[in-house]
């Protein structure tokens, strides 16, 4: 897992690679928030496509995204978080993590299989990933 911050439009994108665990997901998410570019709101794009499998521990999932919550969740700040997900086992992930966010009314996550329109929702002009990050900073 890797992120990149775009401060210029608030914006992180975040992509997993392979196969993910929690393990590094949580160490990820932790350089992010101590990250000097990190503000509470900042919008997320979750990018699934590359994903292959995970670790399916429930428990810890559970414990990230509740980590993820208290950071997202600061100064009263509302989060929106697009999961970028085309293939079966990154909808899987994705609506978990949906589900999860359900006790948080300002995260506002949305699944989205087509990535125009994932960038669409976001407020972004660019027509696909390539495009955004090349021309990001």
């Amino acid at each position: 897992m890797s992120f990149r911050i775009i401060p210029t439009i608030g914006l992180v994108y975040v992509r997993y690679d392979g196969h993910a665990n929690m393990t590094d997901t949580l160490q990820a998410f932790t350089a992010y928030a101590q990250h000097p570019d990190f503000q509470p709101g900042q919008k997320q794009f979750v990018d699934l496509s590359a994903l292959t499998g995970w670790d399916e521990d429930y428990l810890e999932l559970m414990k990230a995204q509740a980590k993820k919550a208290e950071a997202f969740t600061g100064n009263n700040a509302e989060t929106l978080i697009i999961y970028f997900a085309p293939s079966d086992i990154g909808k899987k992930l994705a609506r978990l993590a949906l589900r999860s966010w359900e006790p948080f009314p300002s995260v506002v996550p949305i699944l989205q299989e087509n990535e125009i329109e994932a960038l669409a929702i976001l407020g972004l002009p660019q027509s696909s990933l390539d495009q955004l990050l090349s021309t990001a900073d």
